[in-house]
């Protein structure tokens, strides 16, 4: 890789890199690389993917030009602390987003999309494993619309959208990782420092509708409350007639009018 992010030294220290061609999906690549052994955080990137995936078993587009990776790596963490990561991951691809576009069009959506101008840009997927107190390991899947946002989604809440839509920046993938991948060892030393508090607070900063009338639809119930903020376990805590809910999963939606 030779790009001119590379070239300032952006890459963090300790933290591999697999660039592909192409592979089913870098997720699966992950999983597979895993078990076979890793020798520390490893970024893997795909130029084309056959077989992406996202949130719930959903497909995953994966169109020339956009971002199409996953860190894989072996953090000392719970299965409650891994899964906390997403909220790192969301704030360290914020960051590098708003490295080509003015961060005031771009905010989070829990529990794991990143929104440009209110339509989804990027995604996050977690995948982990082990049996223990402790997962063997963790892949943080991110899939970001960085040339185009597919042509086949209909009728979405939040439409997807891409970084260079309506003359927007072109912005090569591997040079977009190397951003994304310094700006998440970044927040792991923030994590490492100051604890899942400090990535919480980094988190609501750039929150989509916190304080306004959200809905949460789960499996079993749709969830109808004030966004006031998220818990130290991630849950999303939503003020309703009936009290305070605190929701663990669920897909999110903004009403008409706000």
């Amino acid at each position: 890789m030779s790009t001119d992010a590379t070239a300032r030294g952006l890459w963090p220290e300790g933290w591999e890199r697999v660039v592909l061609d192409t592979t089913d999906s870098t997720m699966a690549e992950a999983a597979r690389r895993a078990a076979s052994g890793l020798a520390g955080p490893t970024w893997i990137m795909a130029h084309e993917q056959t077989a992406g995936r996202g949130r719930r078993g959903r497909d995953w587009a994966s169109e020339a030009g956009n971002l199409a990776a996953t860190l894989v790596y072996r953090p000392e963490a719970t299965p409650a602390e891994a899964a906390r990561r997403s909220f790192l991951a969301a704030v360290a691809l914020f960051e590098a987003l708003a490295i080509h576009v003015d961060r005031t069009r771009l905010s989070l959506k829990w529990p794991n999309d990143v929104l440009m101008d209110g339509g989804k840009v990027a995604g996050i997927l977690l995948e982990s494993a082990g049996q223990g107190p402790f997962v063997d390991w963790l892949a943080i899947g991110i899939g970001v619309n960085l040339a185009s946002a597919p042509g086949d989604v209909r009728d979405a809440a939040f439409p997807p959208v891409a970084l260079a839509d309506d003359g927007g920046p072109k912005v090569d993938a591997e040079e977009f990782l190397t951003h994304l991948a310094d700006a998440f060892a970044t927040q792991e030393g923030k994590l490492d420092a100051f604890g899942f508090g400090r990535i919480r607070e980094d988190w609501l900063r750039h929150a989509a509708r916190l304080g306004e009338v959200i809905v949460a639809r789960t499996g079993t119930e749709e969830i109808t409350g004030v966004f006031e903020t998220i818990d130290e376990a991630g849950n999303l805590m939503l003020r309703t007639p009936q009290g305070t809910r605190a929701i663990s999963a669920a897909d999110v939606f903004f009403q008409e009018g706000q």
